[in-house]
């Protein structure tokens, strides 16, 4: 069973998350990070599904087994279990959830002692370990070795100062009516919290999980219902999280989306004017549209693109030394401010810069037009390398031929082939969609 996808290790709580497979992994993990132990400690937290009971459970068995001790915090958003692993100084941080993914899925993320995700080596060992019985049967520890699990329930208070400090001090959200879509997930508490504090008239959605109804027509997943509210209160602004409050989507007063590249567009070119902006230099990924490259280039800032998934943008930030990157789905990093996306965060300062502009949100937001995409999610019963799919190398060619940029990858969590064509002429990009669409039918479904 391969464990590890694009993000940490997700599926069916009780199927391939089952209490059997997360102790083993817990063993798998507690092995590798003993190699670099320095505090013998490994936090947990979680979002708001009942199965993160079960599977936190087996994640503590499994890491006490080895002799780690445990430090629970319960549900918090993932971009505060990166906080508060360096902040707590532990060797690594665990966190529960899956994401954006219905109740009934559930996922494990792992992140280093200084907070930043695991990296594909020290998965891949992971893996490998996991698949080592006689290994993990080896690693059990006895007597005065084993280890034990605290659960502390004050840390909130950590990664609500670590928050606000991310927002100038200068500026107050006093006068600001904010709707916040909780999504039922893990910042049902800490985001209205952060939002009051600063001095917003805050009308919350979504914030009473109940373990089944995370992202259930709420959240960053269905901002139609955030939309809906902002127009009804009249509000400034609307921000919906999604479970783990590691992405954001943000509706303007007219209760219109923003486009996530709009988003990350107006940011950078923000942080270039507070002369904040590292190196001149903004990652995204190679979903991003061709819009928000042209539009950066025109105030000279240059666009690096990664792979798909907020831990390969961060690692393309760190390589070229910018401190500033995205993914159109949302996940906004701030590394000056946080390790991974971090919603909040990415909230605060979209607010920093609207007060900073004096503009309404859906000025502030409106900065290029974007070039036409087509997007297609194609249900496939097998994997082939796609380099290795006879004819693509000439469906590519003419692809590229017709001034088109193209995307074709597989999920890393379905059997899916996520298939994207950009391009100046919406008719031509349908029609070459159509053939993209079919072609790949033919050979893999």
């Amino acid at each position: 069973m391969e464990l590890f996808g694009t993000d940490g290790v997700r599926g069916l709580a009780g199927g391939k998350l089952n209490a059997m497979n997360v102790m083993r992994l817990a063993l798998a993990a507690g092995i590798h990070l003993r190699k670099s132990s320095k505090y013998n400690k490994i936090l947990v937290g979680k979002d708001t599904r009942k199965s993160g009971y079960m599977i936190e459970n087996a994640l503590v068995s499994g890491l006490t087994a080895v002799g780690f001790d445990v430090v629970q915090i319960g549900p918090m958003p993932t971009p505060a279990i990166a906080f508060i692993t360096e902040n707590m100084r532990c060797d690594a941080g665990i966190m529960i959830t899956a994401s954006h993914n219905p109740y009934y899925d559930n996922g494990i993320k792992f992140f280093g002692s200084e907070g930043n995700k695991l990296g594909k080596s020290c998965e891949a060992e992971i893996e490998e370990i996991y698949n080592n019985m006689s290994r993990l049967e080896n690693a059990f520890v006895t007597k005065k070795e084993i280890g034990r699990s605290q659960r502390i329930d004050d840390v909130i208070g950590r990664y609500i100062v670590h928050i606000k400090n991310s927002f100038p001090t200068k500026y107050s959200l006093y006068g600001k009516r904010i709707v916040v879509d909780c999504a039922n997930g893990a910042a049902y508490i800490v985001a209205p919290m952060v939002l009051r504090e600063l001095g917003a008239e805050v009308i919350v959605l979504a914030n009473e999980p109940n373990g089944y109804n995370i992202n259930t027509n709420c959240g960053a997943m269905h901002p139609e219902v955030l939309a809906q509210k902002v127009i009804e209160t009249r509000a400034d602004i609307g921000i919906a999280l999604d479970g783990d409050a590691d992405r954001i989507v943000i509706v303007d007063e007219k209760g219109e989306v923003v486009d996530g590249d709009k988003l990350i567009g107006a940011l950078a070119i923000h942080l270039k004017n507070e002369k904040k902006l590292a190196n001149d230099k903004v990652v995204a990924t190679v979903m991003s549209n061709q819009g928000l490259e042209d539009y950066l280039l025109s105030h000279g800032v240059t666009l690096e693109r990664s792979d798909v998934g907020d831990k390969h943008v961060l690692e393309v930030m760190k390589k070229i030394g910018s401190n500033f990157g995205g993914e159109q789905s949302g996940h906004v990093i701030f590394s000056d401010y946080a390790k991974t996306g971090d919603g909040l965060v990415s909230a605060l300062q979209a607010f920093a810069y609207m007060i900073e502009t004096n503009k309404k949100a859906s000025e502030a937001f409106d900065i290029f037009e974007s070039y036409p995409q087509e997007q297609a999610n194609l249900k496939i019963s097998h994997k082939l390398p796609i380099d290795e799919i006879q004819g693509v190398k000439e469906l590519f060619a003419e692809i590229e031929s017709k001034g088109m940029r193209y995307l074709v990858r597989y999920s890393g969590t379905e059997n899916l082939m996520r298939i994207l064509l950009e391009g100046k002429e919406q008719h031509a990009l349908h029609i070459m969609m159509d053939k993209t669409v079919k072609f790949f039918k033919k050979a893999l479904v």
